[in-house]
């Protein structure tokens, strides 16, 4: 008896540490989701991209400092300063002249370059309600009509960028848009979950306003979501090797991811100032 016992100690110490291994293995953190991925709704294809508030930062990007704007989504992935942070996806960003600057309200890294506007005119910006899409470095993003912006945020953004129409307004569908209009192209936008999530849309194919809408309230249950543009809509999404060419474009949205040794030298940096 005490001979079996001794014979099976050393297979009972293997099985205590694979055991101690697996558990460390299984407590390891796995690398997170790509932020882009294919979807489907009411029979249409789209690219659904999100940005989680701690994973990734936001900003709006016009050009290089002092230049002119870039235009084009490759002119921006060319163009990257060195050691920046890595793209997880890029976007338009909304609506823009013919030299792309922006025709709304536009803030890039604190430093407002146009005003909010609430004039009344043709095209889809002017199809009010329009709205802006905004938010902090912190990771706290928002989008809202441009009047109820202009009525209680008192404080600048770090970034923002006003477009139009929205296309959700506290859950309720934009009251000019037609259920499935006869207007079909490629359409991109932005909603703003419950949890705080950024969610990016840009269809894979035709679609009418009133299907993106239902997208992002029925699906991604976004109760705010905003249009950013059609037929321009453009992707950058480095993680699956989507660059998209086209039009030109005026103001971009950069979703870059954050760094966790950045993270934690800043905090250290908080903790011993």
């Amino acid at each position: 008896m005490n001979r079996a016992r001794a014979a099976l100690a050393p297979a009972a110490l293997a099985l205590l540490l694979l055991g101690a291994c697996s558990s460390t293995e299984n407590t390891a953190e796995a690398p997170p989701p790509p932020a882009c991925e294919s979807a489907r709704f009411e029979g249409a294809a789209f690219v659904h991209c999100t940005a989680v508030p701690g994973r990734h930062t936001i900003h709006t990007v016009l050009g290089p400092e002092g230049g002119a704007p870039y235009r084009t989504l490759s002119q921006l992935a060319v163009s990257r300063p060195e050691g920046s942070a890595p793209v997880a996806f890029a976007m338009n960003a909304g609506m823009y002249d013919s030299a792309g600057q922006p025709i709304g309200y536009y803030v890039e890294e604190g430093e407002r370059l146009h005003t909010l506007n609430t004039n009344e005119g043709p095209g889809n910006f002017h199809l009010l309600p329009n709205g802006v899409f905004f938010g902090d470095a912190k990771g706290h993003w928002r989008v809202m009509t441009s009047d109820d912006f202009a009525a209680k945020i008192t404080h600048r953004p770090t970034f923002g960028t006003q477009s139009g129409p929205m296309l959700v307004i506290d859950g309720k569908l934009h009251p000019a848009i037609d259920p499935d209009g006869t207007s079909h192209k490629l359409r991109n936008g932005v909603g703003v979950d419950a949890t705080g999530r950024a969610h990016f849309v840009i269809a894979e194919e035709p679609v009418s306003f009133g299907k993106l809408a239902r997208y992002f309230r029925d699906d991604l249950h976004c109760a705010n979501a905003l249009f950013l543009d059609g037929s321009v809509s453009s992707l950058w999404d480095p993680e699956h090797g989507r660059l998209d060419t086209g039009p030109e474009l005026g103001p971009l949205i950069v979703v870059e991811k954050r760094a966790k040794a950045q993270e934690t030298q800043a905090e250290s940096q908080k903790a011993n100032p």
